[in-house]
């Protein structure tokens, strides 16, 4: 063993505190500049649409009158159009995203799993406006036939006559959300499988060796663990799916209306803005960069409830532990 003097260690020493100081003030600097970005977003979107927000009021949320020739803008219709062909693709993506990252981590391994997971990421390479015009040429036809027939036979029924009733499109709420759903699939699924691998395999071993069948080992073991991450990537998903744009301007059928029947046509912020903001002009163009805002608060709306709930979902489980 070679013997190091004392001025070397305070050198050594020296050296460290700077290279700590030196990490902290670059990671410091490089979260401010994030919420600098978000802050300028913020306020140059703001002032721009102030024009529509001072001449409309609170009616610019509250109103579903959109008539730009009578400087009549009202978002309701678009929120609420985003927010339904958000929730359906939701409903279809969220189980088959969590079986096929289960599949992925618990059912399969080696070659097969590396094939499943480059055909899943590749779908996330695949531009919106292919999955747009798949779904507007090829997929919306056969899909209007298949809804009408739905709407002839449940849509007939009490109180399903409300959701699935009516005459069908091909456009509308429901394909929309679909298309939807298989953009937002391999996000979930890419997440949801890094949250259920962080799982240590001797801990699903444990379960399996007391005698704990592969459901009750999930249920047990693993989601009680990975409960975050799963909410954090459901989340992302809707993240992505609120505020995808030509995808869903081809699908919906941009039609200015709020009706509970999925397979009627409807319009969202983001499709609006494609379709009109090329010949806006005055306030018509201040209250599409208001629909900007609103899709933007609404966006962060959404990332500090998927903090909230995870927060809460952590300070659950940590708590069941402790116990």
């Amino acid at each position: 063993m070679t013997a190091t003097s004392p001025a070397s260690d305070t050198r050594r020493k020296a050296g460290d505190v700077w290279r700590d100081r030196s990490f902290r003030a670059v990671a410091l600097v490089a979260g401010l500049l994030v919420l600098a970005i978000l802050g300028l977003i913020a306020y140059a979107t703001t002032a721009q649409a102030w024009p529509a927000f001072r001449q409309t009021g609170f009616s610019f949320i509250t109103s579903d009158k959109w008539i730009p020739s009578q400087n009549k803008f009202g978002a309701l219709a678009f929120i609420y159009g985003t927010v339904v062909s958000s929730v359906i693709a939701l409903v279809f993506a969220v189980p088959l995203s969590l079986g096929m990252a289960l599949f992925m981590t618990e059912l399969v391994s080696g070659r097969v799993r590396r094939w499943v997971t480059y055909i899943v990421d590749l779908l996330a390479a695949i531009p919106s406006v292919v999955y747009g015009y798949w779904a507007l040429t090829v997929f919306a036809p056969p899909a209007q036939r298949f809804y009408k027939h739905i709407a002839d036979t449940i849509g007939t029924l009490p109180g399903l006559s409300h959701i699935f009733g009516g005459p069908a499109n091909g456009t509308s709420f429901m394909t929309a959300g679909l298309i939807l759903a298989v953009m937002i699939i391999p996000i979930v699924t890419a997440l949801s499988r890094e949250a259920l691998a962080t799982v240590a395999q001797d801990d699903k071993n444990a379960a399996l060796a007391m005698g704990a069948t592969r459901w009750e080992m999930l249920r047990a073991t693993v989601f009680p663990r990975v409960r975050t991450g799963l909410v954090g990537a459901v989340m992302l998903g809707l993240g992505r799916a609120l505020g995808e744009t030509i995808a869903v301007a081809l699908t919906i059928g941009a039609n200015h209306q709020i009706t509970s029947k999925v397979f009627q046509p409807g319009d969202s912020m983001a499709a609006v803005i494609a379709h009109e903001f090329g010949e806006a002009t005055g306030v018509h163009r201040s209250a599409l960069i208001g629909l900007g805002v609103v899709l933007f608060a609404l966006t962060i709306a959404i990332n500090m409830l998927a903090r909230f709930v995870t927060n809460r979902t952590a300070g659950a489980y940590k708590a069941v532990v402790r116990a």
